[in-house]
């Protein structure tokens, strides 16, 4: 039996506090990557890239796997994947048919952003899916371009910052 203090109240499982922490959670794990800061950029843009491709279930394995290639970070890598997480991938879709659609004006077939995986998108035929993989590959490449320009100065100062403040602290322990 579990008995709280009066007064006390249990956090629920999900808040705006609890996704903040998340947020901040992997914000921090991705500056602290000890790698140069091109290379933590080069992976996250690269998992950003491939968080746009229509390939839900398969985004991390195929964002590390091509990190491992291009030598770049395969942490970053997994992490920039989760642009396409339940909160923003029905924008990110809805932006890769979109853009698929301007590009490749094929067939009737309507999004629906209720069937995200690979499956389902499959099922609605190889047009579909080409349509999407090819707004994906525009999509993604014009936000990887923009990760990788926002992230690799991100890293770079907060390194910088954080160096003088180990510098600061040094200097006060003397």
């Amino acid at each position: 039996m579990n008995v709280s203090p009066p007064g006390f109240k249990r956090p629920s499982r999900f808040s705006m506090q609890s996704l903040k922490r998340f947020f901040r959670f992997w914000y921090l794990k991705l500056l602290r990557i000890r790698e140069s800061p091109h290379n933590v950029a080069m992976g996250l843009s690269l998992g950003v890239f491939v968080g746009c491709l229509p390939i839900m279930p398969l985004q991390t394995v195929v964002s590390v796997i091509l990190a491992f290639f291009f030598k770049c970070s395969k942490i970053a890598a997994a992490i920039g994947t989760w642009i396409t997480n339940p909160l923003y991938a029905p924008f990110v879709f809805y932006g890769m048919y979109v853009v698929g659609r301007a590009v490749i004006p094929v067939g009737k077939k309507e999004f629906d952003p209720e069937d995200l995986t690979l499956l389902n998108i499959v099922n609605l035929g190889w047009d579909f899916f080409l349509l999407m993989f090819a707004g994906g590959v525009l999509v993604g490449l014009a936000l990887a371009f923009l990760t990788y320009l926002v992230s690799v100065r991100m890293v770079f100062l907060y390194r910088k910052k954080r160096s003088l403040r180990m510098q600061l602290n040094k200097l006060r322990d003397k």
